[in-house]
């Protein structure tokens, strides 16, 4: 007999207990039951009970006879079971297809059928992780309530869906019973899932995407260039969609005179990605004496669960690249976004035709509504606290109450807000976060300017519990968006959001009358965002100023008011003089903190003064405050910062972006903003 089978007789043998016990000492049982008749009959008769108590020796005698006698045979008959079943077991485990083991609870191998013997080749590994790198010892700690784990590897090209069913053992058997020890082994099962995982890929590349392309500045470019070659110009931007896409066998219907819709096999997209949809730069090329470069984007909506989700998805991505500037294309796979390009500045539109519409949007939202919060983003600047001035005269216009969130005074904002809080006129204006939560009710329509992050906004516990939401921002959407807005007004073209708010006054009702000091503060928001109006500037940003100043605004006032404190200036001298330059064209630099009233807006500044810099393209501020880190990346425009800042979490425009690390400290940060940079430099990502 082999060592298993011994082992098997062994544990059968050890002991019969339980029911198969019971029933062979049965006869014994009724021995001693029936004690009492025999004694009730040496109470009536004692010959009577003699007599009986020598049948009840004899036969108890023969009980205890047949019990050894028959528990002999018995556990011989259970042995010869046992050996049979278990050449039987051992004989369909050796003849499984499937690759199956037992290891132990440290992963050594303790057995293997033939099957996963020819896997691992007779190698002679002892342990599981030595032999399939990509198991874990961890897959073999079960949790409390299961006893599987199931995990995934690819061996020699194969792959194999392994899982491991744990078998408890009874560690040790004495005469009082069995104690459950907590040994345990594992049984190994290696499923080949290769094919199953070809089919399901080859049907997701099957399945169809959806896709469109807008042509960013149609019309634009059309009248750059003379009438009779206008035709021409649009036959070749055809012509280069079409020729890129059908080499990827996609169909292309072109829906409007700036719009296509492109459907295709998803297993193209990642070739697209790999791309990075070289298509945005071959439109741009088209030239035939425009002065105007061409721009598209595109927006493409995958694994949707139907083809309807898709379209659906392609809408949201080309929403998304709109509104990040264009000039880019967008994935969105399910909950995900991936953006491409985006490194060219967005051209101003001259035509004030989506100003106008949106502020006859904006009235119709905010007169269904009582009371109008207006908040704009943490450690505000001066741009979203003038915004939200603009937007509360409007608001004051319509006969509303108008209540300004803001939690944290900076110096960006102390002068004007000051001078506010002196006129009786906004006694009730301003209130906290925690006033926010208490006003706001299904009667009151919350109004966020100058940011469109939920994260980033003053107070975003009121976003949820209000039921219309406006968003008025010059920032560049990103993945991270207030969903689920009543009224959503994001132009990355416009220099501030104080110059679209003084847009939609203009267009939101009729004659009306803006306050001198509340032209100021959006004209020092236009002021301080364009930096002396020498970057972001364009005709409409020059025409909301003239309208700025018509009411009011005071120019020398306004400049006054935003003057450096000598400690700010001391700050931002040292900052600039210990910066230093990497990449050839990039300057690093570090604003202090330490007794600076809003480290972060200087390090704006600081940011700014370093682009006066000969040679310098690009500049980067780190900032540490509030147990953060915050990055203010500048450019002069031929490299895109935004896209640098995305990379750590943020964003911006392409020649204005910030960022926050957490859990960083400074010489960190430094390493972690290089390193992003000269990486993406070197894959030419900017």
């Amino acid at each position: 007999m082999k060592k298993n089978d011994k082992n098997a007789v062994n544990f059968i043998g050890s002991r019969l207990k339980g029911q198969t016990s019971l029933y062979l000492k049965m006869p014994m049982y009724f021995s001693f039951a029936a004690l009492p008749i025999v004694i009730w009959e040496y109470t009536r008769d004692i010959k009577g009970g003699f007599i009986l108590s020598i049948a009840l020796s004899i036969y108890l005698i023969f009980s205890i006879v047949f019990y050894n006698l028959a528990k002999g045979k018995y556990k011989q008959e259970l042995i010869d079971f046992a050996t049979d079943y278990t050449q039987v077991q051992k004989k369909l485990i050796k003849g499984l297809d499937i690759p199956y083991g037992l290891l132990d609870k440290d992963g050594k191998f303790l057995w293997g059928n033939p099957v996963l013997e020819n896997i691992c080749k007779n190698t002679g590994v002892k342990y599981i992780n030595s032999m399939f790198s990509d198991i874990s010892l961890d897959s073999l700690k079960f949790e409390e309530d299961s006893e599987v784990s199931i995990t995934y590897i690819t061996h020699e090209s194969v792959f194999y869906r392994v899982e491991f069913n744990k078998i408890q053992l009874n560690k040790d058997f004495t005469d009082d019973g069995v104690e459950e020890g907590t040994e345990y082994l594992v049984a190994m099962y290696m499923f080949d899932e290769t094919e199953i995982k070809r089919l399901t890929k080859e049907n997701n590349e099957q399945k169809m995407v959806a896709g469109l392309i807008y042509i960013d500045n149609y019309d634009d470019a059309l009248q750059s260039v003379e009438d009779v070659r206008q035709s021409l110009l649009v036959a070749l931007i055809d012509r280069r969609i079409n020729k890129y896409f059908a080499a990827y066998n996609a169909i292309v219907k072109k829906i409007e005179k700036d719009k296509y819709f492109i459907a295709m096999k998803q297993k193209y997209i990642s070739v697209l990605q790999s791309d990075k949809f070289s298509i945005l730069d071959e439109v741009k090329a088209v030239n035939i004496g425009n002065e105007m470069a061409v721009t598209i984007s595109i927006g493409f909506g995958v694994n949707g669960e139907e083809y309807t989700h898709s379209v659906e998805y392609s809408r949201v991505a080309i929403e998304m690249a709109l509104g990040r500037g264009g000039d880019q294309a967008v994935v969105k796979d399910g909950e995900r976004l991936y953006f491409y390009g985006g490194k060219s500045k967005q051209v101003e539109k001259n035509t004030r035709v989506k100003a106008r519409v949106k502020a006859h949007a904006l009235r119709e939202v905010l007169e269904t509504k009582e009371k109008i919060v207006i908040m704009g983003h943490k450690i505000g600047d001066i741009d979203s606290f003038g915004s939200a001035i603009g937007i509360s005269r409007a608001v004051k216009s319509i006969n509303k109450k108008a209540y300004i969130v803001i939690n944290e005074i900076t110096s960006s904002i102390r002068p004007m807000l000051e001078i506010f809080k002196e006129n009786d006129e906004y006694e009730e204006l301003f209130i906290n976060s925690d006033e926010a939560i208490d006003i706001v009710d299904s009667n009151t329509a919350v109004v966020v300017v100058d940011v469109s992050r939920p994260s980033y906004v003053e107070c975003p516990q009121i976003l949820s519990r209000a039921k219309d939401v406006v968003i008025l921002d010059h920032h560049r959407r990103s993945s991270d968006v207030i969903e689920n807005a009543a009224l959503s007004y994001i132009e990355p073209y416009a220099s501030s959001a104080s110059e679209m708010v003084a847009e939609i006054l203009q267009y939101f009702i009729d004659g009306i009358k803006v306050k001198n000091i509340e032209a100021e503060a959006m004209y020092a928001g236009i002021m301080v965002d364009t930096n002396n109006f020498t970057k972001n500037t364009g005709v409409r940003t020059f025409e909301a100023a003239a309208f700025l100043r018509k009411h009011g605004a005071d120019v020398t006032h306004v400049r006054q008011m935003f003057r450096d404190s000598m400690d700010d200036y001391r700050a931002k001298a040292k900052a600039i003089s210990t910066a230093e330059v990497f990449g050839d064209v990039y300057s690093l630099a570090v604003c202090p903190s330490e007794g600076i009233d809003s480290p972060t807006v200087l390090g704006a500044q600081i940011a700014n003064e370093l682009l006066n810099i000969r040679g310098i393209k690009a500049t980067f501020v780190l900032t540490e405050f509030n147990s953060k880190v915050y990055i203010s990346a500048r450019s002069m425009g031929d490299i895109s910062v935004q896209l640098i800042m995305e990379k750590l979490g943020g964003g911006g425009h392409l020649d204005t972006a910030g960022a926050q690390l957490e859990n960083a400290s400074i010489s960190e940060a430094k390493e972690i903003v290089k390193e992003t940079v000269l990486k993406m430099v070197k894959e030419k990502e900017v």
